[in-house]
């Protein structure tokens, strides 16, 4: 069954072909190869074994030899939960509200981001996984240019000078470590790494450097994030839902698989300040967010918030001198699950705010008002999606977050006291949002506002359940990485 996982790949870009030849129903034909891709991760979901670490369904075929590039993919269990996550958030994104949705290149752009996404979560060697790392970079790219909103121009230039420096810092990284190792293999050069020989003198530190300054781009981590509120703000909303629900993923991932098995010793050595970065992106990027008027912006600063709380768990189990292999395992377990989570719940974020903008033509906070009036059913669902981002009991938000708290509070309790604050703040955000919205004065217009409609409401429901499922029940997604987590915190202990 290693094949799923090429195909996976692969059915997408067919897909993109197909929807640039057809003239009509280009939603449609995209929609229906994301039910493909679907299948296909459950069918991957289905052979994996989670009861064994390390990687599983491995397809290796030789490809370069002469610089030692194969093509080489598999999957453990973060990687089988970011294809899934990828599957999900995919066919969402599509059916957002949208002018450019059913436009033939928008549509096969979003497939071949889609595939690109897919390799880059499963490729183990270095040059698959910078190729299928850059692929994503072109399509985003034309996708704010294209269709954005205003200043689309300033806002994908921005997107696109950030995450290729980024990624131009981290392969000159790479190329340094190949030199000097003779391999772009990532299980070799992390074998290399357990034993101190991966590098040595300054060259270690130029090579970290790169590759944590390609990586924090794309998470991203303060204060490498200025580019995130313009392109979040002018994309469409169906992008703005895949940047922040998978593509943001990309560089969470990079830290777990590339930068923390590499560099155990240098992240150590800068724990403290590697710590107060992902403090600093907790707690300053909720009070941006309470200062902006426009709700895409608002959502895109939260989400620089909530991903901080990963950073937090990672730095966390890898730079303090004190660390219970328990504390570890719970802390990484959140990371894992927040990651997930994170995608989920901040795309049906930036969805609901689609649907308000389509209604009113505007997304500013003081545009609305009363619509609890006007839209009961509208203000319900979107109230559970932010109930889940702040973290409430209950709902999915609240695992990821309690179990990174519960580890990194044991592990570096000072650090994580301060990232509290962080909670306080994004709930104030979301009480300001939600007052506003639904309870403020009532905003006279002369557009009737409408409420769900049934199309709408085959959406919402399901990634609605979906979050009560995890918030309730959440065991069936810690069965697909238990074995990973447990491989990983004895790995870092």
């Amino acid at each position: 069954m290693a094949w799923l996982i090429t195909t996976l790949i692969v059915v997408p870009i067919v897909g993109a072909l197909l929807v640039g030849a057809t003239r009509n129903y280009a939603r449609g034909v995209a929609l229906t190869f994301n039910l493909v891709t679907a299948i296909g991760a459950f069918l991957l979901w289905r052979s994996f074994d989670s009861t064994l670490p390390g990687l599983q369904l491995v397809e290796r075929h030789s490809w370069i030899p002469a610089i030692g590039a194969e093509y080489l993919v598999g999957i453990d269990g973060l990687s089988l939960l970011l294809v899934i996550l990828t599957s999900l958030v995919f066919p969402f994104a599509l059916l957002a509200p949208s002018r450019a949705a059913g436009d033939r290149g928008f549509c096969a752009l979003m497939l071949i981001m889609q595939a690109a996404l897919y390799g880059t979560f499963t490729a183990q060697n270095f040059v698959l996984w910078f190729l299928f790392y850059e692929m994503s970079l072109i399509p985003a790219f034309l996708l704010i240019k294209i269709w954005g909103g205003e200043k689309r121009d300033r806002a994908a230039t921005k997107f696109f000078l950030y995450t290729f420096l980024g990624s131009v810092a981290m392969l000159l990284s790479f190329l340094g470590i190949y030199f000097a190792r003779g391999t772009f293999d990532l299980a070799g050069l992390a074998n290399l790494a357990k034993t101190g020989d991966l590098l040595t003198g300054n060259f270690k530190w130029l090579a970290f450097a790169g590759i944590f300054l390609g990586l924090a781009v794309k998470v991203p981590l303060f204060p490498f994030h200025t580019w995130l509120p313009d392109a979040y703000e002018t994309a469409p909303t169906g992008v703005s839902m895949v940047l922040t629900g998978a593509l943001s993923k990309m560089g969470v991932y990079g830290f777990i698989r590339l930068l923390l098995p590499l560099f155990p010793n240098e992240i150590a050595a800068l724990g403290p300040w590697l710590l107060t970065l992902a403090v600093c992106s907790i707690v300053i990027a909720p009070l941006a967010a309470w200062a902006q008027s426009d709700l895409k912006r608002m959502v895109a600063y939260l989400s620089i918030n909530h991903l901080g709380y990963c950073i937090l768990g990672l730095f966390a189990v890898t730079t303090a001198a004190t660390r219970p292999l328990v504390e570890m395992q719970a802390a990484l377990s959140g990371v894992f699950m927040q990651i997930f989570n994170h995608g989920i719940t901040a795309a049906a974020l930036f969805y609901f705010v689609g649907l308000l903008e389509q209604r009113r033509g505007l997304r500013g906070i003081d545009d609305f008002g009363g619509l609890i009036q006007r839209a009961p059913l509208l203000c319900g669902w979107m109230s559970v999606a932010m109930f889940s981002s702040l973290g409430l009991p209950g709902l999915n938000g609240f695992i990821g977050e309690f179990l990174i708290f519960k580890g990194s509070f044991a592990i570096a309790a000072s650090f994580t006291a301060v990232a509290v604050f962080g909670l306080l703040f994004t709930a104030v955000v979301f009480m300001r949002a939600m007052q506003s919205l639904f309870s403020g004065p009532l905003v006279e217009t002369d557009v009737a506002f409408a409420e769900l409609r049934p199309n709408e409401k085959w959406v919402i429901i399901p990634v609605t359940l979906l979050m009560f499922a995890i918030g309730i029940a959440p065991q069936f997604l810690f069965n697909i990485f238990n074995s990973t987590v447990v491989q990983m915190a004895r790995l870092l202990a």
